[in-house]
């Protein structure tokens, strides 16, 4: 009979990690213990990996995943007994709950040192994690647990939707053809806007665009008849050229959300263009309670579908070949899952 033992990925340092054994930690007084499914890898991952994440965003050594799903194994004091078994996702900013900010709602924006699963504090790439109950997010008991370790990056997305709203009837669009743009396609399509407009730098998702709901594909250099003609854009590649992409299909007194992340120094928007045609720009860095809330609820109601954009599961061992598969470049490689 073989004996699993317990094991997890650390990350001691950038381009250095081992498998290690990581047995599971008892949750303390308001804590939850959560065997975890299937963890998610994402640019930041990669950037913990190569050393480019910015400094005060990792503490090593630390194991890596803020993108998971799993369920619940027990719980510490003050914490329902009723949490135990349920299927769960989990917020990964680590708040203070006493600021200002944290007190409207908006965590993300928590006054205290930042502290995030995955990145400071332990995350999921192991068998088990053990992090605050309050955190947590309740599946439905028939959710599909592979498929909602993506709701992390669809939590950022609707983060910036609940900022910028598209209404029914308005022209939107995505520039970005990456987990974050057709998850962002989806969530825009249940709106139903008179167009949703994707743009990606090739057409290689087109297709897949088009059955989550978009209306029009376009390649980023096909784009001179659309300038200047959209309510809403959603800028989800994190370049600045992808910025200045966004910018540019606006209609005068558009709306932009920003969901990326460009290169430190890098020039996207224009200030001067951002006053004359009085555009409002949105960002987002993570996804406070209230978008998690809205991702969960569509999950459950079955807009939201990530499952199409998973291609690869792999076992923790293969970490190091799953952010290769990441950094490929290969138009079918999509999102990677890392399952204990």
């Amino acid at each position: 009979m073989t004996v699993h033992t317990p094991r997890a990925v650390v990350l001691d340092g950038p381009g250095r990690h081992r498998i290690a054994p990581a047995g599971p930690v008892p949750p303390g007084p308001g804590e939850a213990l959560v065997r975890v499914h299937a963890a998610g890898i994402c640019g930041s991952d990669r950037e913990m990996y190569a050393g480019t994440r910015p400094e005060g965003y990792v503490r090593y050594p630390v194991t890596p995943g803020h993108e998971w799903s799993g369920t619940v194994e027990a719980v510490g004091a003050g914490v329902a007994d009723g949490l135990v078994g349920r299927k769960v996702v989990g917020e990964g900013f680590r708040n203070c709950q006493v600021c200002e900010r944290c007190h409207a709602g908006e965590t993300t924006l928590c006054s205290a040192p930042y502290e995030e699963t995955g990145f400071t504090q332990p995350g999921a790439m192991a068998d088990t994690l053990t992090l605050p109950a309050r955190l947590l997010h309740v599946l439905d008991d028939a959710a599909d647990l592979r498929t909602a370790a993506l709701l992390e990056p669809a939590a950022c997305v609707a983060a910036a939707l609940l900022k910028a709203p598209a209404a029914p009837g308005e022209r939107v669009a995505v520039v970005g053809t990456g987990t974050l743009g057709m998850l962002a396609v989806q969530f825009l399509a249940a709106v139903s806007p008179a167009e949703l407009l994707v743009v990606g730098t090739g057409r290689v998702r087109e297709e897949l665009a088009a059955s989550f709901g978009a209306t029009r594909f376009r390649t980023s250099a096909e784009l001179a008849d659309a300038e200047g003609e959209y309510d809403l854009v959603v800028e989800a590649a994190g370049s600045a050229s992808a910025a200045r992409v966004s910018a540019g299909l606006l209609r005068r007194g558009g709306r932009m959300a920003l969901t990326g992340i460009p290169a430190p120094g890098a020039l996207g928007l224009d200030p001067t263009d951002l006053v004359v045609r009085q555009l409002t720009v949105h960002t987002v860095f993570g996804a406070p309670p209230a978008a998690w809330a809205h991702t969960v609820r569509a999950f459950d109601a079955g807009i939201l579908d990530p499952a199409p954009l998973i291609t690869h599961d792999l076992p923790l061992e293969e970490y190091a070949d799953a952010l290769e598969l990441l950094g490929s470049r290969d138009p079918k490689v999509g999102k990677v899952l890392l399952r204990p």
